[in-house]
This record gives structure tokens, sequence and C-alpha cells, in this order.
């Protein structure tokens, strides 16, 4: 099995919308591609509530079968269309990908 792990820090304002609108939005997206990826064996979506200066606004797990899982869904076209969204809101992205 492999873990998807990314964290994103949101901008102020971004498309027209505040950072908690942006949030709620990413979230619902995320979500949605549940139903639409195969290979998304679970996924997990998280808002942050620490108020630590490191601490990074959202958090999205995801689960696959296997790195070639975990490829399919980065190419995927829907997550592709999400992917373009969060990168129109968010000012900083981490990752990390492990098997376990």
């Amino acid at each position: 099995m492999v873990k998807h792990v990314v964290m994103w820090r949101l901008k102020e304002e971004a498309e027209g919308n505040n950072k908690s609108k942006n949030i709620e939005l990413s979230k619902a997206k995320l979500y949605d591609l549940k139903p639409e990826i195969s290979q998304i064996e679970s996924i997990e979506v998280g808002e942050n509530f620490n108020s630590s200066d490191v601490a990074f606004d959202l958090v999205l797990i995801t689960t696959h079968s296997d790195k070639d899982a975990l490829a399919q869904y980065i190419l995927h076209p829907a997550h592709q269309e999400v992917a373009g969204f969060i990168g129109k809101v968010v000012t900083e992205r981490n990752v990390v990908d492990f098997e376990y």
C-alpha cells in the first residue's frame, strides 16, 4: 500500500473567495474525487485547527494499492482539474508519498 500526504497553506484571498471559502471548496472538490477515480482506496481531507506559525491550513491523505495506482491517480483528468484549482489558491504545498 502507498500513502499520499499533501499539505497546503492557502492565500488569504484568491479566485474571488476568502481563505475559509477556498478551504471549503477544496475539501469538497477533493472528496468528490473518490467516486471518480478507482485508484483511490481511501481519502481524508482535514482543515487545521492548530494556531502554530508552522502549521498548514489543509491536509489530504489518500491511500493507493501501489505506486502505479498513485501515478494513475495523479494523472487522472479529474485530479488534474482539482489540482489546477488548488494551485490557484495556495501559497505553499508539501507532499510525502510512502509505502507501508
